[in-house]
């Protein structure tokens, strides 16, 4: 997945920094049942994901302020949620499931 990121960053709109899973999407992704690099290349480009719309404005206003975390949540099949956090300074990107926050 480290190449395909390298390969994202070029085109997206803040950095993304380090870029972690926790252990249940990584289980995910070892069962072959959730591949994140789309996930992951939406968020990077601003497409927020299954948020509303309050949720949205702040993710806008934290892109421009550089002064808040990013979110993103994205329905990937009927229970199955993922979540994408970028830290404030934008150093980490974290890929989780809702139950492991």
């Amino acid at each position: 997945m480290a190449l395909e990121v390298l390969d994202l960053a070029s085109q997206a709109r803040f950095s993304a920094g380090q870029v972690v899973m926790t252990t249940g999407v990584d289980e995910l992704v070892r069962q072959g049942r959730l591949d994140p690099v789309p996930y992951l290349r939406r968020h990077l480009h601003g497409d927020w994901g299954d948020l509303d719309e309050g949720d949205r404005r702040l993710n806008d206003v934290a892109l421009q302020s550089g002064e808040d975390r990013l979110f993103s949540s994205y329905l990937v099949e009927p229970g199955l949620k993922l979540w994408i956090i970028t830290e404030w300074d934008r150093s980490v990107t974290t890929l989780l499931l809702p139950s492991e926050y």
